[in-house]
């Protein structure tokens, strides 16, 4: 029987596993830039203190997921999805999937009405992910993170 992930709103106990599974997958295909530092090492001030939120999957109770939703600073968008991270021992079972639905929800729940995320074009499972969610390709605004090459964006 496959056990079904658990999400849950983040709180504190969690912030070492949002830290550890985010840099898992952002130091196996890039490097850690001055963004990442900052808003994994401190996720209440830099997402929740600002009207954020952060999702954590969890199986068998051990975290092996995290997701967060931004409020956006951007004009035209009321929210970020970003800083998603599976651990690799948990790939393959539609955790991202869930908690970017989970994310959604959320940020539909908050009256949003256009969401983005920022990625690159190497995380190939990822984009398909976002685009069976209904993103789109948008060009245009500039990006904290050098490694960032896409932008999408949801109407809610």
């Amino acid at each position: 029987m496959r056990e079904t992930p658990e999400i849950i709103p983040y709180s504190n106990i969690y912030k070492d596993s949002f830290k550890a599974l985010n840099e898992e997958w952002i130091t196996k295909y890039f490097v850690m830039e001055e963004m990442d530092i900052i808003s994994l090492n401190n996720p209440k001030e830099y997402i929740l203190d600002k009207g954020g939120y952060i999702a954590v999957a969890l199986l068998k109770k051990e975290p092996v997921g995290v997701c967060a939703l931004l409020k956006s600073n951007r004009k035209g968008f009321d929210f970020e999805l970003a800083k998603m991270g599976v651990s690799r021992k948990a790939q393959g079972k539609g955790i991202g999937k869930l908690l970017a639905i989970h994310i959604i929800e959320k940020a539909k729940s908050l009256g949003a009405k256009k969401i983005y995320l920022e990625s690159n074009s190497v995380l190939i499972p990822a984009i398909r992910l976002y685009e069976k969610l209904g993103f789109t390709s948008i060009s245009g605004a500039s990006s904290p993170y050098e490694r960032s090459d896409i932008q999408m964006e949801l109407v809610l």
